[in-house]
């Protein structure tokens, strides 16, 4: 029998979003805990064998206590896929109940595993994000008749274990090692964007068990209306038109404390759910009926809730490719009449069946909201909280590139207007602003190319700079219709604006609000790097005022996101609102914005090298081509230099400071690919870049372990090992190396470890380009390591839709959290000042010669 056939007749793959698998080809070793609330809760203790997960169900789970032996039931082998899995098992299947990755990383066998596990005595050592150290898996005798096998999981004697009465590490760390969730979090949870842990892994074969489950789902376990009658705080009350919102505090950074819960802040419109005997209204926060301008879906939705009158408080989102809210998609949908992409976060709930609960504790009104909406998956869903700590929550919204997180006093009642019982900390600066008047388009006669903007001191609008990226070409029309029809002579601004602030202005009635994302308020108190993210017909101009965190580090938290003077730049861009990525709105400043904000880190990757360019002067839906030379009329900050072996040949190009890089933009650059040497030794590279480049059909799990098993190759020639997203589809591994090896040697050391990873992996990689020969395969590309020829540098932008680009990452980021084009040049910025260090920060340092090569090669 086939080890994985007794796997597979336990389970019916159309009811169970678990994997089918395959027994795998690779001889590794991983191992992964799997924290598993079926009939009882119990740990699944999974050891990589012979291409399958060797598998014990731990009842008490492992103990760091090396007299503590631990029951562990051999249960039968799983694919290798299982340890990535996940999700909940349907009631009435094998094993029906909720899985999280408790633990997961490598084991090393202390002798032959295969003699050790038929002996019955394993003895290995665990390198996990929790569990390290040696241990012992040791076989019991079994009695007469006794079915089952059992084993005893102990923990060695060493540096990591703990005495009796100090092992509290079940309790201390219940959390999955994946998405950070708890079992409550993720029971019953579909795959997809989850309020409480960002972007979750979808598969097929869930999607289909959760229609299926849906068709039979007896209707006990369908969402049932909670009864608040006899509830303390609730009060009989008739069910009211519209209560003012509670509104949150700007803070530098969330409340600490046990009072306090954190929601993920959501990028939308903020909506109250009015529902009564069917009929359904939605609300904005200044009480305006938008029930029709969200279409069907969202109000059949709400009428399906099982409740007589309620009023419901929540933000209705559109969500990215990337999983995450965005603002820019929801008013491109409404602009386009698209209602098929909207959900409706669902966090508070004020008024239930004929009961007035604002003055219960949040807690207690969130505990019955999430009695009524069924499940996480449809349209309506629960916004879960977090209950750790508030800074941690913010870091890790913040590293995705969300927008922040909301703090609630978890005591606190229902009130009006804004509150320190809720507080908002944002991962960038970002509020409404008053649109004062525009700058018609340089490059389009019926469309705008900035807004001027203000904000409201005093009852006066005081001007505060510009916006000129963010628009996409149908918004920038729509703008410039609508604003056309409200200029005025008079200028709406408390003051004279000067030379430059009125430079092609055109002023307006000061009634339309627009949300902008910027980097900081300059000294004189303008906007720095501000890009468009929509208009906020939901909000009064009239209430408009400049937002400032509220804490002891206010000035240094408005000044700037992060500590370091900011980078100037000197060249004048011709045609600024160009537009170069015309769904995502980013124009030539916008790019410009981009590069100074990321300078320092892209500097040291760009500059004094040979640079080839991908250019594309009328954005990515004109002409593209990739230049390597010198051109008529190139900016001056652009220098050009001349190859020592190529003395007749045209200069190339290189770049010695910001302004070279913004003479780059000027020009269209799109893409940068430096060479892998630098200006002052040409015939000697100072890294290896080896691009994972995914046929047809390769998973992106595929390409992370590919990524994996070519840094373990480098990294046993000695060398150290670092990775980044390339933009595209794949990941590209690099290596710093001291320049002293030469090109062919280096060429044919990358070929060696291409050629290697295809003969013993034939199933997965190959190292030749032929397409035929990759479907299914990943493309270990080393071409890159060789004279001449360039690869992508880290922080470039990527000429394509969505704006991407190639992102450096630490090895513990790679996940499928973050595909290869997750980063792009909206969100990099913000992912940027949520880091306490750059990953690639070492690079440089981390530098050493290629021994393995001839030197002289």
């Amino acid at each position: 029998m086939a080890t994985l056939d007794v796997y597979r007749q336990k389970r019916d793959f159309t009811s169970t979003a678990e994997p089918k698998g395959r027994k795998g080809r690779r001889s590794g070793h991983s191992f992964v805990i799997q924290k598993h609330d079926a009939t009882r809760l119990h740990y699944d203790f999974r050891l990589e064998m012979d291409g399958v997960l060797k598998s014990w169900a731990v009842t008490r789970g492992p103990s760091l206590v090396p007299s503590e032996k631990r029951l562990a039931v051999h249960v039968e082998d799983h694919p290798l896929e299982y340890g990535d899995f996940e999700g909940t098992i349907p009631k009435g299947e094998y094993g029906g109940g909720t899985v999280i990755v408790w633990d997961r990383g490598t084991w090393t066998p202390l002798g032959d595993a295969r003699k050790a596990y038929a002996k019955g005595h394993m003895e290995f050592e665990l390198d996990g994000e929790k569990l390290h150290g040696r241990w012992h898996l040791v076989r019991m005798h079994g009695r007469p008749g006794e079915k089952r096998e059992n084993w005893l999981l102990i923990k060695g004697d060493d540096e990591f274990a703990v005495p009796e009465g100090e092992d509290d590490l079940l309790e201390e760390r219940p959390e999955s090692v994946k998405t950070g969730r708890d079992i409550a979090d993720v029971a019953g949870e579909e795959p997809g964007w989850s309020s409480r842990t960002g972007r979750i892994r979808k598969s097929a074969a869930g999607k289909t068990a959760r229609a299926r489950a849906k068709k039979t789902e007896p209707a006990a376990e369908e969402a049932t209306a909670p009864d608040p009658a006899g509830l303390k705080g609730a009060r009989k009350a008739k069910l009211p038109d519209f209560l003012p919102p509670t509104l949150a505090t700007l803070a530098a950074s969330p409340p600490v404390g046990e009072r306090w819960l954190h929601e993920i802040k959501f990028d939308g419109y903020r909506l109250q759910a009015r529902i009564e005997a069917g009929r359904i209204k939605l609300l904005t926060r200044s009480g305006l009926d938008w029930t029709k301008k969200f279409g069907k879906a969202v109000v059949a939705a709400l009428k399906d809730l099982p409740v007589g009158t309620a009023l419901i408080d929540g933000e209705l989102v559109v969500e990215n490719g990337a999983g995450a809210s965005d603002f820019s998609a929801l008013q491109a949908d409404l602009s386009e009449g698209r209602d098929d992409r909207f959900v409706f976060y669902l966090f508070d709930l004020l008024h239930l069946d004929g009961y007035d609960l604002t003055r219960m504790p949040l807690e207690e009104r969130k505990s019955l909201l999430e009695k009524l909406v069924p499940g996480t998956g449809g349209i309506l869903r629960y916004s879960q909280h977090f209950d750790e700590n508030g800074a941690l929550v913010l870091n890790h919204a913040c590293r995705l590139s969300l927008e922040g997180v909301v703090s609630k006093l978890r005591d606190a009642p229902y009130r009006e207007g804004r509150s320190k019982s809720w507080i908002k900390s944002k991962c960038s600066a970002r509020q409404e602003f008053v649109i004062g008047g525009y700058v018609p388009s340089t490059v389009s006669r019926q469309a705008i190319g900035s807004l001027v903007l203000g904000v409201y001191r005093n009852g006066k609008l005081d001007p505060v700079g510009r916006v000129g990226t963010g628009f996409s070409a149908s918004v920038a029309a729509d703008l410039f219709r609508r604003l056309n029809r409200m200029r005025t002579d008079e200028s709406p601004f408390s003051r004279k604006l000067t030379a430059e602030e009125a430079r092609q202005a055109r002023y307006v009635r000061p009634e339309l609000v627009a949300e902008v994302e910027f980097r900081a308020w300059t000294a004189d108190g303008h906007l720095r790097h501000a890009a468009f993210r929509g208009l906020r017909e939901d909000k009064p101009a009239t209430e408009v005022v400049a937002e400032v965190p509220k804490s002891k580090a206010t000035e240094k938290a408005a000044a700037a996101p992060r500590a370091e003077k900011p980078s100037r730049r000197t060249v004048r861009l011709t045609h600024p609102d160009r537009v170069y990525w015309p769904a995502e709105g980013v124009t030539k400043e916008g790019l410009a914005d981009y590069y100074t904000d990321v300078w320092r880190y892209i500097a040291p990757h760009i500059v004094g090298r040979p640079l080839a360019l991908l250019r594309a002067p009328g954005g990515i839906d004109g002409q593209t081509f990739f230049q390597k030379h010198a051109w008529k009329g190139i900016n001056a900050h652009v220098i050009e230099v001349q190859d020592p072996a190529e003395k007749d040949d045209e200069p190339y190009v290189a770049i010695e400071d910001l302004d070279g890089l913004m003479g780059l933009v000027q020009a269209g650059t799109l893409e940068i690919h430096p060479w892998g040497s630098t200006l002052a030794d040409w015939e000697r590279p100072d890294r290896i870049i080896m691009d994972l480049d995914p046929g047809e059909e390769v998973t992106w799990q595929a390409v992370i372990d590919a990524a994996e098993e070519t840094r373990k190759r480098l990294e046993a020639a000695g060398l150290a090992v670092f990775v980044k997203t390339s933009g595209g589809k794949g990941l590209h591994v690099c290596a710093p190396l001291k320049p002293s090896a030469r090109w062919p040697a280096v060429k044919a050391f990358c070929k060696g470890i291409a050629d290697a990873m295809a003969k013993d992996s034939p199933d997965k990689y190959v190292s030749t380009i032929t397409k035929s020969k990759r479907r299914g395969k990943i493309l270990i590309d080393y071409l890159r390591n060789q004279r001449g020829m360039t690869a992508v540098a880290p922080y470039s932008t990527r000429a394509r839709p969505g704006a991407a680009v190639s992102m450096p990452l630490a090895w513990s980021e790679l996940s499928p959290d973050i595909g290869p084009a997750y980063f792009t040049v909206d969100n990099t910025p913000t992912r940027l000042a949520a880091l306490r260090s750059d990953p690639w920060e070492d690079f440089r340092k981390a530098a050493k010669p290629l021994l393995k090569a001839k030197a002289g090669g």
